[in-house]
């Protein structure tokens, strides 16, 4: 039973590991982006400069704890509103939803922690190193699906991650607002794509831990 609670659990884990490492450099990683070759450019006249200035003032309420009247006063070069009402309503859902990934984590991680004590308590280390490259195996297969999904239909998995996390169209936007001149579909499709591969990464870092403790057994 511990040994499917493993399964289950570490996958979750790894993936929002992969998740908020990424959030939480995500100073670094949107200026990279920004400058990567073929980075579509803004036709609304956003620069590269504007574009990290202006992503950077998303970030911090992202990651921050203010309220979204944190951007009553921000206006762009024009005069108007960084972010229009439809686009504050989502970046209000965002925060939420990355604030629950938050607590998901560290449930993950105490509940990884719990279960691969009690699995080795009953069956010993080895059983639980076992479990945890049986995790770590069932974790790069679902992050291979993912990569052919990136390469065959991100469309499709985009649509369908929005659809799973957000109600109706409400994350659906014109091309003329700041949400999609700031994040073009190149950006979330990299950002999912880096995601998958920090994600097996750290897979293969659990796989050798498991091994590690299975063999000093």
């Amino acid at each position: 039973m511990y040994r499917i609670f493993l399964l289950v659990v570490i996958p979750v884990l790894i993936l929002l590991t992969s998740v908020w490492l990424i959030l939480l450099g995500s100073r670094i990683w949107v200026p990279i982006e920004y400058r990567m070759p073929g980075f579509p450019s803004d036709t609304f006249g956003f620069t590269v400069d504007d574009r990290i200035r202006w992503s950077t003032v998303d970030i911090d309420f992202l990651l921050g704890g203010d309220p979204i009247s944190y951007f009553d006063d921000i206006q762009l070069e024009s005069g108007a509103p960084m972010h229009n009402a439809r686009e504050l309503s989502h970046m209000a859902d965002v925060k939420g939803l990355i604030d629950l990934t938050r607590w998901v984590w560290a449930g993950s991680l105490g509940l990884s922690l719990v279960f691969s004590f009690a699995l080795s308590s009953v069956a010993g280390r080895s059983a639980a190193g076992a479990a945890c490259r049986s995790a770590a195996r069932w974790t790069a297969i679902l992050l291979l699906l993912l990569g052919l999904g990136l390469v065959v239909g991100f469309g499709v998995l985009f649509v369908g991650f929005h659809r799973l996390f957000f109600e109706g169209s409400t994350w659906i936007f014109p091309l003329s607002d700041t949400f999609i001149r700031l994040y073009p579909e190149r950006f979330w499709r990299d950002t999912f794509a880096l995601v998958a591969i920090i994600s097996l990464c750290t897979t293969g870092l659990v796989y050798i831990l498991g091994l590690a403790v299975e063999r000093k057994t």
